[in-house]
């Protein structure tokens, strides 16, 4: 696996760092800045995925970056901003030839094996993006996470974060000219679960039942139960069959 290099990484009007080891790169991330900033982690000791969950990052086996930008949206909207993101991700991935699709609302999968994750942070007009992508085999993660795990198997890292970087920050440009609209529809067309009965476990521990019916306007996932169309705005999908 090659090297983490900020000058192959390098991109237009973005300052690129790049660590040995760090807690958390959304973390060193968490400053006011004037101009995006790129922070990738050959290993994160700390690393974090939505609601506290570990992200597993050994050295030199994955891809482990953020980007800071700062982001002209009304508050309310911002909670959309980690679909945008898995569209951009996927986007450049998909064009690298990786057969990836979106699991609302911030996983990257293959199939039913999760590739990565992404987990967007906002404060003071200043979106990180925090991007992890599994990329060398580690036989024992899948025992470790209990759930299928997809690996990127490209060698170069640089290459990949630098077409994701661009991607993000095409995206972050539609997203504050119009909002989710820019993106909605190519996230309808990644969802990995498109059509498909899901089991979603909401912010409050209870489960919820139904066919999914893609997004709403605001990111919620839209599920039609037994009581009729629900919007769910926090949680996460925990099964899902054919309808």
């Amino acid at each position: 696996m090659d090297r983490l290099d900020a000058g192959a990484i390098a991109l237009p009007g973005v300052e690129v760092r790049v660590v040995e080891r760090c807690s958390s790169t959304n973390i060193l991330l968490e400053e006011r800045i004037a101009h995006p900033v790129l922070l990738a982690a050959e290993e994160q000791t700390a690393g974090r995925g939505r609601r506290g969950r570990r992200w597993r990052s050994p050295p030199g086996a994955g891809i482990t970056f953020s980007l800071a930008a700062p982001v002209r949206r009304p508050a309310r909207e911002l909670a959309a901003l980690s679909l945008v993101a898995g569209v951009a991700t996927a986007r450049a991935l998909r064009a690298l030839g990786a057969q990836v699709a979106l699991k609302w609302p911030n996983d990257l999968v293959v199939g039913e094996a999760k590739l990565g994750g992404i987990l967007v942070e906002t404060r003071n007009a200043l979106a990180v993006i925090g991007v992890g992508i599994n990329c060398r085999r580690v036989p024992q993660l899948e025992a470790q996470l209990g759930r299928p795990v997809a690996f990127l198997e490209i060698e170069d890292r640089n290459l990949v974060i630098r077409r994701i970087a661009a991607a993000l920050l095409d995206a972050l440009q539609a997203f504050e000219a119009r909002g989710l609209d820019a993106v909605r529809e190519d996230w309808e067309a990644m969802h990995a679960h498109a059509g498909r009965r899901l089991r979603v476990r909401l912010a409050d521990g209870t489960t919820m039942s139904g066919l999914s019916q893609g997004i709403a306007a605001d990111g919620a996932l839209r599920l039609l139960t037994r009581r009729g169309l629900r919007a769910v705005h926090s949680g996460r999908v925990v099964s899902s069959r054919p309808a």
